[in-house]
Parts: C-alpha cells; structure tokens; sequence
C-alpha cells in the first residue's frame, strides 16, 4: 500500500490553460501569449501575419 500511494503522486496531469488577458485565446501559465505576443500586460513577442 505505501508503495502505491508513492507512485500515485508521481501521475500525469494535464496542464492548465488560462486565458489571455490581451486577445481571449488560451495559453499556459507563465508564458507568453502565442496569438498576440503578450504577457503581463505588455509585448513580449512580435508575432507576423501569416
């Protein structure tokens, strides 16, 4: 039993997705905005027209 409840810490969880201050669209946590290029409120990344 305890080495079940070890190994049950270690499982997979998905990652949480927040949403854009800036454009709506869902990012991770602490990264930078891959539709707009924006993070904390400010630009971080240029990002083109395709």
């Amino acid at each position: 039993m305890r080495l079940r409840t070890r190994k049950a810490a270690n499982r997979w969880h998905a990652a949480l997705l927040h949403k854009c201050g800036q454009c709506g669209s869902a990012t991770p946590s602490h990264r930078a905005c891959r539709a707009c290029g924006y993070y904390k409120g400010r630009q971080v990344l240029t990002v083109g027209a395709l």
